[in-house]
């Protein structure tokens, strides 16, 4: 379902020396807006009855315009509810706590739905002009999950035990 608002019509003027707001999220929020990203989550990721398992577009907006912002933590996001910023990034901007829940709903299984999220949004911004056009074009993105496996190792004749030796290695 399109939003029945358009950033395409928000105006900025910078004319007070102490605005500090995220007003460069408008051009990230304008292109997410184009290419249809907020839908694209609602769309192909599906928690299930988990308790963070609705809005999951909003949230996902939330969390990335958080992150662009300089966001390195849920709390964070609280920032992005300040003033009208809502009306600017053209999705609900939604509570940390709310954010958590939300995360916590993921599973392992879930990756494969983020990955359809991440194949269609290549495919709709390289379809608006933003891929390589005739050149040939490589992307290496290695989405490889794996366990990871620890084991420690105590030093041989140390009746305390002493120094631990953590070897980590791919399962």
């Amino acid at each position: 379902m399109r939003s029945s608002h358009s950033l395409d019509a928000v105006a900025v003027t910078f004319d007070d020396g102490r605005l500090v707001g995220d007003a460069g999220l408008v051009l990230p929020a304008t292109l997410a807006q184009h290419l249809g990203l907020r839908e694209l989550f609602d769309d192909h990721v599906d928690l299930g009855d988990a308790a963070g398992h609705a809005n999951v577009g909003h949230k996902a907006m939330t969390l990335i315009h958080s992150a662009l912002a300089g966001g390195d933590s849920i709390d964070d996001c609280d920032a992005l509810r300040a003033g009208s910023t809502q009306s600017v990034l053209g999705h609900g901007v939604l509570a940390p706590s709310t954010l958590g829940t939300f995360l916590r709903s993921f599973t392992y299984g879930h990756a494969r739905q983020l990955d359809k999220v991440a194949a269609r949004l290549l495919e709709r911004a390289f379809a608006a002009g933003a891929g390589p056009g005739d050149a040939a074009v490589t992307i290496d993105v290695d989405s490889s999950i794996c366990v990871r496996h620890e084991v420690a190792r105590l030093r041989a004749g140390s009746q305390k035990g002493g120094p631990t030796h953590v070897v980590t290695s791919a399962a």
